[in-house]
């Protein structure tokens, strides 16, 4: 019997890989059966998918052989194997057994640069292999043809959509076989379970009602939470104040499930983590929930609880989303929508997932427009969502009834009686000289739209308070200052803190920090955002004083942002509303404003309105596998912005940065994957996301790293207090 290879490093035989895929296969069986899978297809695509590797050009490749030629993917080779006699016999349709074709062949998406005699040829050739070849396990699920019938599969064909019903189930079937393939394929690569069992959500969330009891005897689960629990096996949409314990009511909704968490910020979402790690589920942390974002290996790093051994096999079961409850954001589960080729997995993965969708009022209308369509698919695939939020835009209920998602809502919100907002509308800019006989043995947070708005607010107040603490957050630090800023500023913006102080912000502070401000000085950017930040001053407290909140509606003017990123019909609508709302404010009275400044009617003549119909209709245009991954992502985070270090941090901390970029710049021999994150988290603390149109107004110097990575030194000035300063572009010289 001839020893056939599937992989080199460490080697790894075709039958031993599989058994490996059979293992998972077995265990995603077992932990959810009620998966809208067939299981006799899905156990036959993992016995056939590597059975291409024979061939001799790929064992030349892994050092188990040699051949001459045009090596063709394995995936379209393995298709050779399939027995489309005995699934005929079976009583399987041509569609389901073009979806097992189809699963094999493109279980690697790797594009198809090759002839259909090439292919021919190489399927031929395979016949060698084939007669040396044995695999206990494959029994008669195997049956080798040298001939493939054009009605079951050819290369270039593709299962798509469709409008039909046929070809809408069809095109489920596949993404339903091909995607958990996939994922217990990964799986298998990586040595990890494919699914880690949700045995202890609400066994922890018992605890946690115990811990409450403990303090006070009389403590429950709340309406809203007690809502969720009862329901949750259907599709939920719920408004609740901020206060009401929503983190908690979505984790009791999710109960023994597979789930996902998502939130708008980053920032958010790490507090989150925090606190289920640490109040909630706090035993076996990496087993159990992970956190996934962008910048997942750096925040693993911070947690002491995650010890060095096992964050590298963390981060691995999170990225392949194997643990029971993932805390992320929406683009890295929701860019599915695009159906770019090798989509598959996320899809196939939540259709047996629940996902919750938190502050859904905070996300812009692309975002907006990719989360609507996102649980369109999950609706229809079988998966459960709830939507969570504290304002909820009328035009999200019309679009997931245009949509046609399923899902109920309880007759009345979960709102208390209580004021805990009493709002003055101040009809000028916003002004220092306004806000400074405010201050006096208290705390104040400032919030504008805008950076530059933010700075000059700040600066003004610097000098008028220059022995007092007054400090400024925006989103133009390097990460290492704006994680200490966010540090401080949730210190500060604790009730109970005596020590008196002014912050100055943007909206980087709306939705990702629980602080609570003794009072509030805000520009008008929209309703929604306006009400975000009246959630950052008296956040958990009744009404005690005659006003509490500063709203400057710019007068005649308009605020700043208001035209670039604040839509001018929004925040004309909100300016409107704002009359009406000088003193005491409710919480349903904020709920009702918010319905009706987003109502799909209000928002028709708004460019808001237009950028999410737009980017549905523009979404749903094309065919899919139409775009590939890479630029898909670019598209979903519409990325406007450059990462860079300012040349002022570069020159402080040269010798330090240097250090980091050459360890990337070595070889794996010489470094460990697990070192160079560990430099490539550690070089990211002195670098920021520069706009674009700022970027254009300096230079940018490119520095190396290695084949595939460069960092760029951004030529601007830099202070700890007050971010990035520009420089005034150097003018040209007319002498060389």
């Amino acid at each position: 019997m001839q020893k056939y290879l599937a992989k080199s490093n460490p080697p790894e035989t075709i039958q031993e890989h599989t058994d490996n895929l059979l293992k998972n296969y077995q265990t995603l069986k077992k932990l959810y059966p009620e998966i809208n899978i067939d299981w006799y297809l899905l156990e036959l695509v993992c016995l056939l998918h590597d059975l291409g590797k024979m061939n001799r050009l790929f064992q030349k490749k892994v050092g188990n052989g040699s051949g001459v030629g045009k090596e063709i993917p394995h995936g379209y080779l393995s298709v050779a194997f399939v027995p489309y006699s005995k699934l005929e016999d079976l009583g399987y349709s041509e569609d389901e057994i073009q979806v097992v074709y189809q699963a094999i062949a493109r279980h690697h998406e790797r594009k198809k640069d090759f002839t259909e005699l090439e292919w021919e040829t190489e399927i031929e050739k395979l016949s060698e292999q084939w007669e040396t070849f044995f695999y206990e396990r494959l029994s008669d699920n195997a049956d080798y043809s040298s001939e493939i019938d054009t009605i079951y599969f050819y290369p270039e064909a593709r299962i798509f959509e469709g409008e039909n019903t046929v070809e809408i189930e069809t095109f489920k079937n596949y993404v339903q076989l091909k995607g958990l393939l996939n994922r217990i394929d990964f799986a298998a690569s990586a040595g990890i379970d494919v699914e880690l069992e949700n045995d202890f959500l609400q066994e922890s969330m018992e605890h946690q009602l115990a811990n409450f009891q403990e303090k006070n005897a009389a403590a429950d689960w709340n309406l809203l939470q007690k809502y969720m629990l009862q329901h949750q096996n259907e599709n939920v949409v719920v408004i609740a104040e901020t206060g009401m314990g929503k983190t908690e009511a979505g984790l009791l909704w999710l109960g023994n499930h597979k789930g996902f968490f998502t939130l708008p910020l980053r920032t958010a979402i790490n507090a989150i983590y925090t606190r289920v790690t640490r109040e909630i589920v706090t035993d076996k942390q990496a087993q159990r929930v992970g956190l996934l974002h962008s910048e997942t290996y750096s925040q693993y790093l911070l947690h002491e609880e995650n010890t060095e051994m096992e964050i590298d096999e963390y981060y691995t079961r999170t990225r392949q989303m194997s643990l029971p409850v993932t805390i992320c954001t929406l683009d890295q589960l929701f860019d599915f929508v695009f159906r770019y080729a090798g989509f598959e997995h996320k899809l196939a993965t939540l259709s047996y997932s629940k996902v919750i969708i938190d502050e859904i009022q905070m996300y812009s209308p692309d975002l907006l427009a990719y989360l609507i369509l996102g649980l369109s698919y999950i609706d229809k695939f079988g998966g459960k969502f709830c939507v969570m939020t504290a304002t909820l835009p009328g035009i999200v209920l019309d679009l997931l009834h245009d949509n046609e998602v399923d899902f109920i809502q309880p007759e009345e919100k979960f709102v208390s009686e209580r004021v805990r907002h009493s709002v003055e509308v101040v009809h000028t800019e916003i002004d220092s000289v306004f806000i400074k006989p405010f201050f006096h043995d208290n705390r104040i947070l400032v919030i504008c739209n805008t950076i530059s708005k933010a700075k000059k607010i700040y600066s003004e107040l610097k000098a008028m308070f220059p022995n007092k603490k007054v400090r400024l957050i925006h989103s133009q630090f390097i990460k290492k200052d704006r994680s200490k800023k966010e540090e401080e500023i949730f210190e500060d913006g604790q009730k109970d803190n005596p020590e008196s102080c002014i912050w100055v912000a943007t909206q980087v502070v709306e939705a990702s920090l629980d602080i609570d401000f003794d009072l509030l000085f805000t520009e008008l950017s929209d309703i929604n955002g306006l009400f975000q930040r009246m959630g950052r001053c008296y956040r958990n407290r009744a009404l005690d004083v005659d006003t509490n909140v500063y709203v400057f509606d710019g007068g005649e003017k308009v605020c700043s942002g208001v035209g670039q990123f604040i839509d001018k019909t929004i925040f004309m609508n909100s300016k409107k509303a704002l009359e009406k709302c000088n003193g005491a404010l409710t919480e349903m009275k904020k709920m009702e404003i918010v319905e009706q400044i987003y109502s799909t009617e209000a928002l028709k003549k708004s460019e808001f309105y237009d950028e999410l119909t737009q980017a549905l209709n523009y979404v749903k245009s094309f065919d899919s596998y139409e775009l590939d991954k890479k630029e898909v992502r670019s598209k979903f985070r519409n990325i406007n912005s450059i990462t860079a270090i300012p040349a002022t941090v570069w020159q402080e901390n040269k010798e330090e940065i240097t250090s980091y970029m050459e360890i990337l710049a070595r070889s794996s021999k010489e470094v460990s994957k697990k070192e160079k994150m560990i430099a490539r988290t550690n070089l990211a603390e002195f670098m920021l996301n520069i706009p674009d149109y700022l970027y254009k107004k300096s230079e940018g110097e490119v520095h190396r790293i290695n084949r595939y990575e460069t960092v760029i030194e951004f030529k601007c000035d830099y202070s700890e207090n007050i971010g990035i300063i520009m420089q005034e572009k150097q003018k040209e010289s007319l002498f060389f």
